[in-house]
């Protein structure tokens, strides 16, 4: 599922054979989004494919932490006068400081994750996430005892809801009758960093018979993940590999190659081949999947592996249309 994205990021890499002297042609900076860089999801993915870029470059990058949103347009300020570049913010909630800050300096490329910038200096970096979301449900549905499933959003934002919508989808092409169960943490920025909360809302849908429980919700998931530990139950992580995280009860998680875009986004930057616009990364670009690994090996029965593969193929063939939610906030199911 991820051959096409990492081809390319390795031709990208080749292409760069270059003497130490011209290591320092780029200075990238990363922004990043509310719950840190060690969120081990969404934000630590794109400092894994930083470290790699650095690692595969000998460029180092630089980076902060807002702690709160009026730091965020200060903070791509300071970088673009400061002479980084590439810029690159990790979230839909940047957009709007991206598109100010972009105005403002337009000879600096800045790239976003999650959101849309219409400029002629900024690479807008988008996800099918609803497509891994669909192939998470379809093991959920499979593994289930019960056919009840239970999700738990971070942040009541329309992106989130393309994750339930896409896991809800998998589930019932497997068991229509199936139940799941969908939660939300909150509507600020707090939802991605209250593991708290996140335990006490799988244990509710615990508790109404759900026995697999997929989070979308950054660090607010490693409650909702050690709730399911402590039920005997199972979990989905999401973003990065969570599998590793509780070893047994994470069926697997919905991986977002994050790690993969960023490392290209910055590869491509190093090699003068920034591409303003629109990139949209799904199953067929190897953006999204889910991970099967020496972790959760023995959770995924050869059906459900079978059942996942078919699945992706046909997404990727147009035999499957996953339905969108940011098409039209509606999910079918």
């Amino acid at each position: 599922m991820l051959r096409t994205l990492a081809a390319a990021l390795l031709a990208a890499t080749a292409a760069l054979a270059l003497s130490p002297a011209q290591a320092a042609d780029i200075k990238p900076a990363i922004l990043f989004d509310n719950g840190g860089k060690f969120d081990k999801s969404f934000n630590e993915g794109v400092w894994n494919g930083a470290q790699a870029f650095s690692k595969a470059t000998g460029v180092e990058v630089r980076d902060f932490e807002p702690q709160n949103d009026s730091q965020r347009e200060q903070a791509l300020r300071t970088f673009a006068r400061r002479g980084n570049d590439p810029i690159l913010a990790v979230g839909f909630s940047q957009a709007s400081s991206v598109a100010a800050v972009a105005k403002d300096f337009p000879k600096t490329h800045f790239m976003i994750i999650d959101g849309v910038v219409d400029a002629p200096n900024v690479q807008s970096i988008l996800f099918h996430e609803e497509q891994g979301s669909y192939l998470a449900g379809v093991m959920a549905a499979m593994a289930s005892k019960t056919g009840k499933v239970g999700f738990v959003g971070g942040m009541d934002i329309p992106l989130i809801r393309r994750f339930a919508c896409g896991y809800a989808q998998g589930a019932k092409s497997v068991n229509p009758k199936e139940q799941v169960f969908e939660n939300m943490t909150g509507t600020t920025g707090a939802a991605w960093n209250d593991p708290v909360r996140g335990g006490e809302l799988a244990k509710s849908q615990m508790e109404q018979g759900a026995d697999v429980v997929f989070a979308a919700a950054g660090a607010t998931g490693l409650g909702v993940y050690q709730a399911a530990t402590d039920a005997g139950k199972l979990a989905i992580g999401v973003d990065s590999n969570q599998n590793y995280l509780h070893p047994g009860h994470m069926l697997t998680s919905m991986v977002k190659r994050v790690d993969i875009a960023t490392q290209k986004a910055f590869t491509d930057a190093k090699a003068g081949t920034f591409t303003p616009g629109i990139t949209v990364l799904g199953l067929k670009q190897g953006g999204v999947g889910v991970a099967i690994d020496q972790y959760n090996q023995s959770l995924v029965t050869p059906e459900m592996k079978a059942r996942v593969e078919q699945a992706a193929s046909d997404i990727k063939d147009g035999k499957v249309d996953v339905h969108d939610y940011m098409t039209d906030n509606k999910c079918p199911m």
